[in-house]
């Protein structure tokens, strides 16, 4: 599974195909939104792919932050993979249940942490269910513990400070995956006491745009369009946010498969912005 932007994207052939490779992890990075009602633990042990390791995004997080599932430390990361059986070497596939979702997230999560070896699953486990493919409701066979070795990439990640002294700049742009009304400011956050509205200057590329009807993300001149409709230019630096990190990382997926790899996330996302009183906001 090389690890060039083009091929960070995996197809449902492929994985089938190398399920029982010796190297190859699968991970279940799937989560949802606390109003959703569903639980992604739960859905996974009802079925998930073969093999499969679900990944904890908010149990694999920073538990002093009082902000969701914010980046761990790179010592709790490492020791995390390591029970898990995951380390150096690890050729891992991320899906989610929602095509593309959450996977991307812990795509980013990897990569900050040094790791490059990582592809998504393709239309994730709604495509792998459509295609009638293995699914699996028994505990995955636990995996020797292996070491791994964090190699942090503070480039891919920014903060509040990061991102307030990007407003108005010239060279990095913001990038918002939010739903447009979201966005705009036009309906009310899903997290309570959250104000509504965008940093000032972002731009809006709703991450459902993205994708096609299948969960499956859309050809690169499709999705070169789409930002550039948006008024994203290639060329220069993104910082991607959304709601609180999480499709942000679809902003920046996409914008590695057309050859800009280095897109790094404001973790905080809205969350943070939007419930702070000393930050700057727009709408409309």
């Amino acid at each position: 599974m090389p690890t060039a932007p083009s091929h960070w994207l995996v197809e449902t052939s492929w994985l089938q195909s190398h399920l029982t490779a010796p190297d190859v992890v699968v991970l279940d990075g799937s989560m949802h939104l606390p109003t959703s009602g569903r639980n992604a633990r739960a859905e996974y042990s009802a079925g998930h792919i073969p093999g499969a390791l679900f990944f904890d995004i908010d149990e694999i997080s920073d538990k002093s932050s009082p902000l969701p599932h914010t980046l761990p430390s790179t010592v709790q990361f490492a020791s995390q993979m390591k029970k898990m059986g995951i380390g150096d070497g690890s050729r891992i596939v991320v899906y989610d249940s929602e095509g593309l979702y959450s996977a991307a997230r812990v795509w980013w999560m990897f990569r900050t942490m040094g790791h490059d070896d990582v592809a998504v699953l393709n239309g994730g486990l709604k495509k792998w269910r459509a295609e009638d493919r293995p699914l699996d409701d028994m505990p995955p066979v636990p995996r020797t513990p292996r070491h791994f070795t964090p190699r942090f990439r503070t480039d891919l990640v920014r903060d509040w400070t990061d991102v307030k002294g990007l407003i108005g700049d010239k060279n990095t742009q913001i990038v918002d995956a939010r739903a447009a009304p979201r966005f705009a400011g036009s309906v009310a956050e899903p997290r309570a006491g959250l104000r509504a509205g965008h940093i000032p200057t972002s731009k809006n590329v709703p991450f459902q745009t993205l994708l096609n009807a299948d969960g499956t993300l859309k050809p690169v001149a499709d999705l070169r369009a789409l930002f550039a409709a948006a008024g994203v230019n290639e060329s220069r630096p993104v910082v991607a946010s959304c709601g609180s990190g999480v499709t942000a990382g679809v902003i920046a997926f996409a914008l590695a498969q057309l050859g800009h790899p280095d897109t790094a996330v404001y973790d905080g996302s809205w969350t943070e912005w939007g419930g702070r009183t000393d930050l700057p906001i727009e709408t409309g």
